[in-house]
């Protein structure tokens, strides 16, 4: 079964990057909109997530609407990251702009730590790498279940050049590319935490949030610098690179991990509200607090997260 999974994958790739990239997202867009239809289960966690956050500020008409192109936009941005990563850099030059890349960024000697979310064709990210010569760029994964499902994605990943570290397996690998410096290690920070997350708004609501790109920026004297994909048109994007988060106070003493993790949420935020189909709602991103955490948190982790999706 693997075997055949396998097979069938690298053709439905094998088609998807023969074909112009335009008609690619127009594919994906419509494959979203059936989704939108029949997916029940995902279709009703994002507009209970919608509602959640925009319920006082949108109507119910608008956050339909939010949810069903955030669906269209799903399906535009998966095909779209298997046809973009087959693109050499000058094709895709025409598709995506950088914004950002300052000179701060450009003589930075220590090592980056990237805060990114699930915005637009969030596999873009990995091709910053042809942005900054000489520069390492890296990320986290969680391998599939499937070993040939697996093997196939990381092979289209790995295309842009950049390294991928198993979040189960690859610690090491990722402590020694840390140490050596002048590498870019790109952390997904907008989904639930987990058990150990820290509690904090999130959106306006309580959520697990993971500390990760705060714990590495400290831990490595990083910079931390977060970075969002907007969609500016059919099969077009645009990486904005945001200026440096702070990890130390003035006196030089180092900021708390909840300061820090207080203002990537607060980044993330902004690209959500500017942007709201943009995001992936369709995540349970608001569960309950853990046993863990409300004995860490206290009462504000007591507060059951409202309206949160079964």
């Amino acid at each position: 079964m693997n075997a055949l999974l396998a097979w069938l994958a690298r053709g439905f790739i094998g088609i998807l990057q023969m074909l112009p990239i335009e008609l690619v997202a127009r594919l994906g867009r419509a494959a979203g909109a059936i989704a939108f239809v029949v997916d029940r289960r995902h279709r009703r966690v994002a507009l209970q997530n919608l509602d959640l956050v925009f319920g006082a500020e949108k109507s119910a008409e608008e956050r339909f609407a939010i949810a069903r192109e955030n669906f269209r936009r799903l399906g535009e941005n998966y095909v779209c990251a298997i046809k973009t990563a087959s693109l050499s850099r000058e094709a895709l030059a025409k598709r995506l702009e950088w914004v950002g890349i300052d000179q701060n960024l450009a003589s930075e000697t220590r090592p980056i730590v990237g805060v990114v979310g699930h915005f637009a064709n969030f596999e873009l990210y990995a091709r910053f790498k042809e942005q900054v010569p000489g520069w390492r760029v890296g990320t986290t994964y969680r391998a599939l279940r499937q070993p040939g499902l697996n093997r196939i994605l990381l092979e289209l990943r790995e295309r842009s050049g950049a390294e991928f570290f198993e979040r189960r397996s690859g610690a090491e690998p990722l402590r020694r590319a840390l140490n050596a410096g002048k590498v870019v290690i790109a952390l997904l920070s907008d989904q639930h935490g987990g058990d150990r997350g820290l509690w904090l708004p999130f959106l306006g609501h309580p959520a697990s949030c993971n500390p990760a790109a705060a714990l590495f920026a400290l831990r490595y004297d990083a910079a931390l610098r977060s970075a969002v994909c907007y969609r500016t048109g059919l099969a077009r994007w645009r990486v904005e690179i945001e200026p440096e988060i702070p990890i130390h106070n003035a006196d030089g003493t180092a900021r708390s991990v909840e300061e820090i993790q207080r203002d990537i949420n607060h980044r993330l935020e902004s690209a959500i509200r500017r942007d709201p189909a943009n995001w992936f709602w369709v995540h349970r991103r608001w569960k309950p607090a853990s046993a863990w955490q409300k004995a860490q948190f206290g009462a504000g982790a007591n507060a059951e997260a409202a309206s949160e999706p079964e």
